[in-house]
């Protein structure tokens, strides 16, 4: 059986958008890639909350679930286990490597 993952990301303003994945991982990366239009035009990057659910409709049914909710229950939600609001994927990632100015060669 497949698990798939609800999940939740915010802004550093706390703006939401709330999503399923069956890679999690991988769709983190995209989201602070900017290859989602929604999160990448209100810098929405952080992982704040995921769940990891069984088959396809009990992931679905309960992305709905928390989409369908007011802005305070959302928050309630994230408090509950994330109460700081840290990046979840902090360290699931490398730190882009700085680039060379070409400007500043030496010789």
């Amino acid at each position: 059986m497949r698990q798939l993952y609800v999940y939740i990301l915010a802004s550093k303003s706390h703006r939401l958008y709330t999503g399923v994945s069956h890679n999690l991982e991988t769709r983190v990366f995209q989201h602070r890639q900017g290859d989602v239009t929604f999160t990448a035009k209100y810098r929405i990057n952080r992982l704040v909350y995921y769940e990891r659910l069984g088959p396809p409709i009990v992931a679905i049914t309960r992305e709905k679930q928390i989409k369908g909710w007011v802005r305070s229950k959302k928050i309630a939600l994230i408090d509950s286990v994330n109460p700081t609001w840290n990046d979840l994927a902090a360290d699931w990632f490398e730190p882009p490597k700085p680039t060379a100015d070409p400007s500043l060669r030496s010789g």
